[in-house]
């Protein structure tokens, strides 16, 4: 019987120095600066075995993310015209909306729910982040999931 794999997403700094190590070494390979393992674990100060361990089970988020649905959650003010400007970053982003929920704004406050498909994706992750958070009535802006894993 095949067991169902479980995802986790954990922060860089709670990761063992091995894992962070493969990292690096599968970068170097991508990037075409190691021609084999070999010489990339070389580079990097990581065994073959270690390397083999976890390679095929560590990845960069963006690399998780890519090909993925993203459910973000914004804390806004009230303004007029914000959640345009958000749909805009998206538009810009090279993502597709493909769902929206926004709660009635209390004391000038609202929270939005968009789920987005980020197939299309021109730029990093982060980088989309920081584009929302750039948004004068953006209190907070938080990835509560991503799907298709």
């Amino acid at each position: 019987m095949k067991r169902s794999q479980q995802f986790f997403l954990v922060r860089e700094d709670v990761l063992s120095e091995s894992m962070l190590k493969v990292l690096k070494a599968k970068t170097l390979l991508e990037r075409g600066k190691a021609e084999n393992v070999t010489e990339a674990v070389k580079k990097v100060g990581l065994s073959r075995s270690a390397f083999y361990k976890y390679r095929d089970g560590i990845f960069p988020f963006h690399k998780v993310v890519k090909e993925n649905i993203v459910t973000l959650l914004f804390h806004l003010e009230d303004r007029r015209g914000t959640l345009t400007k958000l749909l805009d970053i998206v538009a810009k982003a090279g993502c597709n909306v493909l769902t929206i929920h926004q709660t009635i704004p209390l004391q000038g406050r609202a929270n939005v729910t968009l789920s987005i498909d980020t197939s299309g994706m021109v730029i990093d992750i982060n980088q989309l982040l920081d584009n929302f958070k750039k948004l004068e009535a953006v209190d907070q802006v938080d990835m509560i999931g991503s799907g298709g894993l």
